[in-house]
């Protein structure tokens, strides 16, 4: 009897598994928990068991960093460990946080509320009143997935307001307008929701108001991504503005100082765009020629917002771009613009002091040429943030350390030691190289390598990358992988692929759509140099990716098999056939394509390793992950992957918890438990 291998590319829509997606359906949910105690089963060993303790451990341990943001003279801080493993919401003055032992207030218990409540409330942050800090708003999900509850908290009284802002489960967020108004961005409601499941109009929520009687103040079409609404206060008068996600790479914004003297900001919508005071910051997305100037992509241009607005379009260039040389970010600190960057991957920053005269340029001293740098403003407001800045470093055999800067001064010093994360694992007799392999169109691909100076070509090989949405990968500190895998003398390679933003939009472009193929031959293309240099043999690497990584897993699967012993495919994108009709799957189109038209599904096709899966190939063994409460990426995309290869034969296992949101688990224990449990497959598989 031949071997049902549906659905296929030359029936795309013949799928025999749509009953998976069903996320909370009987069926589905029967098969999901099976298949779930029986991955438990076979992989929960007693080594898995000690490693999730030890890796639980070491994220719950008390001498971690605690990151802050400073409102007013107050840090505040969201802290999980094993007695609080749902999180307290906490603060200390800022002269008590840089002591050695900050004397903490806890605001909100979340483990105590969601016990009272009989909620699986999960942490998803605070918006708290400008200037008073007195009132915030916090976002509370269930089990981890981005549709929150909001409710209003009174800091001083440590409990919720009685009659305060209060909203049911959904989408989206608010901002403070005054004390007794907010604009309301949420997808609550009919017809509130884009084909996104994101909100389609901005609300101006007064108090005592319902939200259905709240005015819309500004909308969108169905079609576009998500609308969002807020007020900068960086000017001498507040300012509203609305941001118009009209997909994932195009967004207007219309400005004004009220909801009904909005104006379109006349610039394109692929650039990224900021205001700051009577500033205006520019960094187009493609070339754009502006009176006849052209001003390349990825430049970064600053002029005086009024002039602007006047007519005025003789920009200032802050950045420019090279072939290997990428900007990653700006924002103000104080009354300077801070501009970070990658020049071939190494980190680079500059700060930028506007004047009438020009822009003043100089460098933070003090900073590493090589490891991951991060540096952003102390105070959760631009408008309150008097130029202090924290300063993050780290490499993968180097924890975090956290450090102070002072960006005000007239000559910036380097910046002092805050906190230091103990080491997690044991570095020593590991080196970090970086090393290019040549893909298959001849490009050079870039990867980062932790292990042994000399591995011993036979080394077990943890690879990893992304290659999407113009997001860098760096070379962090991984607890994980050091202590369950560096430490056993393993080898771990992370992947700077197409598809990422290392080296500014023309990486991205190069792994975007019809070209998204090609990131996977990158990532092929590192596995094949890692055997050619003589660290391993193809059995003994394997890979893991998340989210669009599991596009990324799921094509080593179906289309270089013989590269890999096994693979770890987590909270994974990968029917490209339906994907815009599950959950935020349509925003994405910019990214991939859009299946409904022939012409796009010709190229999206050949990455739909769902459709391409056939019986009889030396597929390496695989775990497929997700999580039941992820509203994101829908679990759907696994588990009928999951199911479809087990029908044609192969060795395939399945894993899903019941909480965790688009990740690995919303506590340190479920996070350890999910990784551990990833990675133990993988070293049994290389061993086997």
């Amino acid at each position: 009897m031949p071997i049902d291998a549906r659905p296929s590319l030359q029936a795309p829509d013949d799928d025999p598994y749509l009953w998976l997606e069903d996320i909370d359906g009987a069926r589905a949910l029967a098969w999901v928990d099976a298949e779930t105690a029986e991955t438990v089963k076979r992989y929960g060993s007693e080594r898995f068991a000690r490693d999730r303790d030890v890796l639980a451990a070491l994220w719950d341990r008390p001498d971690k960093i605690p990151f802050v943001s400073r409102r007013g003279a107050v840090a505040y801080n969201f802290w999980q460990d094993a007695s609080n493993p749902k999180g307290l919401w906490r603060r200390a003055t800022w002269a008590s946080y840089r002591a050695d032992a900050p004397a903490w207030e806890v605001l909100l218990d979340l483990d105590a509320l969601a016990k009272a409540e009989g909620e699986d409330w999960i942490w998803g942050g605070s918006t708290s009143r400008p200037g008073a800090h007195d009132r915030a708003i916090l976002s509370l999900s269930r089990g981890g997935g981005d549709a929150s509850v909001l409710r209003e908290f009174d800091i001083a009284s440590k409990s919720f307001v009685a009659d305060g802002f209060r909203l049911a489960e959904a989408k989206g967020g608010a901002a403070w307008v005054d004390a007794d108004s907010v604009l309301l961005s949420s997808a609550l409601g009919e017809g509130m929701a884009t084909r996104s499941g994101y909100a389609r109009t901005v609300r101006l929520w007064r108090r005592g108001e319902s939200v259905e009687q709240a005015k819309i103040v500004f909308e969108t079409k169905p079609e576009a991504m998500a609308v969002g609404g807020g007020i900068d206060r960086t000017s001498s008068k507040p300012r509203w503005i609305m941001s118009e996600q009209l997909s994932f790479f195009e967004s207007e914004f219309l400005i004004g100082d009220g909801p009904d003297s909005l104006v379109r900001l006349p610039a394109p919508a692929s650039a990224w765009k900021d205001l700051h005071g009577d500033w205006l910051l520019v960094k187009p997305r493609v070339d754009w020629e502006v009176e006849g100037t052209t001003h390349a992509a990825d430049t970064l241009l600053g002029i005086r917002f009024s002039r602007f607005m006047a007519g005025a379009r003789d920009f200032e260039i802050l950045f420019t771009p090279g072939e290997r040389r990428a900007l990653q970010g700006f924002s103000f600190c104080g009354e300077k613009l801070l501009i970070s960057s990658l020049d071939e991957l190494r980190p680079r920053f500059v700060l930028a002091t506007p004047g009438d005269a020009g822009w003043k340029r100089e460098q933070i001293p003090g900073l590493p040429d090589v490891g991951v740098v991060s540096i952003w403003a102390l105070d959760n407001y631009e408008n309150e943030s008097n130029g202090e800045a924290l300063v993050s470093l780290q490499d993968p055999l180097t924890p975090p350390s956290l450090l102070l800067a002072d960006l005000s001064a007239s000559v910036v010093a380097a910046p002092t030691l805050l906190k230091q994360t103990p080491p997690n694992f044991d570095a020593s007799g590991n080196i970090v190289t970086r090393h290019e392999a040549v893909s298959i169109d001849g490009e050079r691909i870039p990867y980062f390598q932790v292990g042994p100076k000399a591995p011993s070509g036979d080394a077990f090989v943890h690879m990893s990358g992304y290659g999407g949405f113009g997001i860098s990968e760096e070379p962090r500190y991984n607890t994980a992988i050091g202590k369950l895998w560096l430490e056993r003398g393993g080898v771990s390679v992370v992947a700077n692929i197409r598809g990422g933003g290392e080296f500014g939009t023309r990486w991205h472009d190069a792994g975007r759509r019809e070209k998204k193929r090609l990131t996977h031959d990158d990532f092929a293309a590192v596995a094949a140099d890692l055997v050619a240099r003589g660290v391993t043999t193809p059995k003994r690497i394997a890979a893991e990716g998340g989210s669009n990584g599991g596009i990324l897993i799921s094509n080593m699967l179906t289309r270089y098999p013989e590269r890999f012993g096994a693979l770890f495919c987590t909270i994974p994108l990968i029917d490209m056939r339906r994907y815009t009709h599950l959950l935020a799957g349509a925003s994405w189109i910019d990214e991939y394509g859009d299946p409904e038209k022939p012409e796009d599904w010709a190229f999206l096709g050949d990455i739909s390793a769902y459709h391409n899966a056939v019986p009889g190939l030396p597929y390496p063994p695989i775990l497929i992950a997700t999580s039941r409460r992820d509203d994101r990426v829908h679990p759907g995309h696994a588990r009928k992957f999951a199911a479809k290869l087990q029908a044609m034969g192969y060795d395939a296992s399945f894993y899903e918890p019941a909480s965790g949101g688009h990740g690995y688990g919303n506590d340190n224990k479920e996070r350890a438990t999910f990784t551990s449990l990833g990675l133990n497959f993988l070293w049994a598989k290389l061993e086997g």
